[in-house]
């Protein structure tokens, strides 16, 4: 084995099915899969422990070159292998049913299709549960069926080839494959105590291959509901939708922020968090993105999850929950060596319990926008709301974690204040098109002078911006934000000043830092590399002032913070061009297709027209 046996997180790829995750690395291997849900135990999880975290290989033994990329516009994986004498496509994917993702088949399906000559392929299916605690006990009923139980976990392993148990936990064999011919391995996840007591058949490889088949077609119909000419120009947009797509978690609506945990923003270092849950911040960034382009059902789905999982009330609310609704994240620690050796290795969150008051803004926006979609607040819904009004209007003078939860002493973050600014003004703007009752004086009376507060303390009139927070000179790149809840004009002498500020003190090599960390106020220690969205927010900003040729400019270096299939990590460190922090982020998605409709707009006015009369 060699010294650092860790591909980069660049190499790996993404699957879903809306329920579950897999990462597959470049090499054929699927080192990252959580099933049934995102959140529960790795069943692989080599990416984290590369000893002890289990794998799924198949590969050709000789030697090969690769290339890959996604089945047009599908979370179907084709990875290519070419040997001297031989080439063959391998597809990966977790099958999907046709009408739907609420009932998911549970199945990795991976299937390897030779092409010309002969290929010998290598296939190794070493499941470890619970993040590598649990080596399963593996029983072979069949020629080419195989099951794994471990505690509460139970797969199915069934292959057209012939396979052997390994070692008494593991699965694998060699096969030669001729041209025209395929290789057939399906996982499939189980409850234990169903798949102790009836073992289910193979399945024909008719009918995987027509769940291959089907997952294209489930993608490619979901996908044409964004094929619109302004979408269709802005670069890569419609990956970073689909990637969206695939981080909703169907049977509740709510949009996980990312499909990992404790992918290190350094390698080496201990800001290695666990991003398997949803934010109500980045879902509501990333379903007002989906429903501009034409995914209203996304919007609407997450909307109800929030109304359920804060129990219709304001004082209930937290800033984040399970895909499930669960509110327990205890954060604890697991003795693996991380990735790279970074640790420690974090499953939960302890930020659940952080008070970030912009989250009343995110949802009160949130509800502005559905509105303008012609979808009135019903007598629940606005009882909800008119409660996280009030909330905003008695708490807005506090002190909050801010946006970036941060784990030093609470600050009045002036993003923060904006966003609870925003709620209020949302707030009023509903009561008056909707014609509802609410406690309008109370919160005019609120939304003034929070107003005038953060134009005296949050805006520094010797630099000519608005700074991170009251009191602070420090710059924050959270308030490249401002404009887009209508809080300032994109084109506001202060937020250009802003912008233009920014771009000198927080951009390093093109791309912009969330803020310094020089300081040590986040309570974190260490430092990290820049924020990918933070870049994207950067190029939108210019796009929104006029300034097209600095936004493409600013896209551009983003864009090239993606690898080779589109998708893009948490921040990116320019000096050895890696991805880094958790994989793939839906907020830097979120922003870039944001930025990337935003420089569409700019330069085709007639875009922005024409989707604002669909609004």
């Amino acid at each position: 084995m060699s010294r650092d046996p860790y591909p980069s997180i660049g190499e790996y790829a993404f699957l879903s099915d809306c329920h579950s995750v897999a990462l597959v690395s470049r090499a054929g291997s699927i080192d990252w899969c959580c099933m049934p849900r995102l959140d529960v135990g790795s069943m692989f999880g080599r990416i984290l422990d590369w000893e002890r975290g289990g794998f799924c290989w198949i590969r050709p033994t000789a030697d090969h070159e690769i290339q890959r990329n996604y089945v047009d516009d599908s979370l179907v994986l084709e990875t290519q292998f070419r040997t001297r004498g031989a080439e063959g496509r391998l597809f990966d994917c977790f099958a999907m049913r046709r009408g739907g993702a609420t009932e998911p088949r549970q199945q990795l399906l991976r299937i390897l299709e030779v092409t010309r000559g002969q290929m010998r392929v290598q296939v190794e299916v070493c499941p470890r549960f619970d993040y590598g605690e649990v080596r399963p006990w593996v029983r072979r009923h069949a020629p080419g069926i195989f099951t794994a139980i471990g505690g509460n976990d139970a797969i199915l392993v069934q292959c057209d080839h012939e396979l052997a148990r390994m070692h008494e936990h593991d699965i694998a064999g060699t096969v030669s494959i001729e041209a025209g011919e395929r290789l057939r391995l399906a996982i499939t996840s189980y409850k234990p105590e169903e798949i102790d007591v009836d073992i289910p058949r193979r399945e024909r490889a008719t009918e995987l291959d027509r769940r291959l088949d089907e997952t294209i077609a489930w993608w490619h119909a979901w996908a044409r509901n964004i094929a619109r000419r302004d979408v269709a120009e802005a670069a890569g947009a419609r990956r970073s939708a689909i990637v969206l797509k695939a981080l909703t978690y169907a049977p509740t609506g709510a949009v996980a922020a990312a499909p990992t945990t404790s992918l290190p923003e350094r390698v080496g270092g201990t800001r290695n968090w666990d991003y398997r849950f949803t934010w109500i911040r980045d879902s509501h960034f990333t379903v007002r993105s989906l429903a501009e382009i034409g995914a209203e059902d996304e919007a609407d789905g997450f909307r109800r999850f929030v109304e359920r999982s804060a129990a219709g009330s304001a004082e209930s609310l937290q800033i984040m929950y399970g895909v499930g609704g669960e509110r327990r994240l205890t954060e604890i620690e697991l003795d693996l060596d991380g990735y790279r050796g970074s640790r420690p290795v974090r499953v939960g969150n302890g930020a659940a319990t952080q008070h970030q008051f912009d989250v009343y803004g995110e949802l009160l926006d949130l509800a502005w926008r559905w509105h303008e979609r012609g979808q009135s607040p019903d007598d629940d819904y606005w009882r909800f709301l008119c409660s996280l009004v009030n909330r905003a209007a008695e708490i807005w003078t506090q002190p909050d974690a801010g946006m970036w939860e941060m784990r030093g002493k609470p600050r009045h973050f002036v993003q923060s204040k904006a966003m609870c600014w925003v709620a209020l003004q949302r707030g009023l703007d509903l009561a008056r098109e909707s014609m509802r009752r609410a406690p309008t004086r109370k919160w005019r009376a609120a939304r003034d002078e929070l107003r005038a507060t953060i134009d005296r303390r949050g805006y520094s009139k010797k630099m000519g911006t608005f700074v991170q927070a009251f009191g602070s000179t420090e710059l924050d790149a959270s308030l490249l934000l401002l404009p887009a809840f209508d809080f300032v004009p994109w084109d506001d002498e202060r937020m250009v000043r802003t912008v233009d500020a920014i771009g000198e003190r927080l951009t390093r090599d093109g791309l912009v830092l969330r803020y310094s960390t020089e300081s040590g106020l986040d309570g974190v220690g260490g430092g990290e590399a820049p924020f990918v969205a933070c870049t994207f927010w950067y190029a939108e900003c210019l796009a929104h002032q006029g300034r097209i040729d600095r936004a493409r400019e600013a896209f551009d270096r983003a864009m090239a913070a993606s690898n080779d299939l589109g998708l893009f990590s948490e921040e990116y460190d320019p000096r050895t061009g890696e991805l880094l922090g958790n994989f793939p982020q839906g907020l830097t998605h979120l922003s870039h297709l944001t930025a990337a409709l935003a420089i569409v707009d700019a330069s085709h006015p007639e875009y922005a027209a024409d989707r604002a009369s669909r609004t």
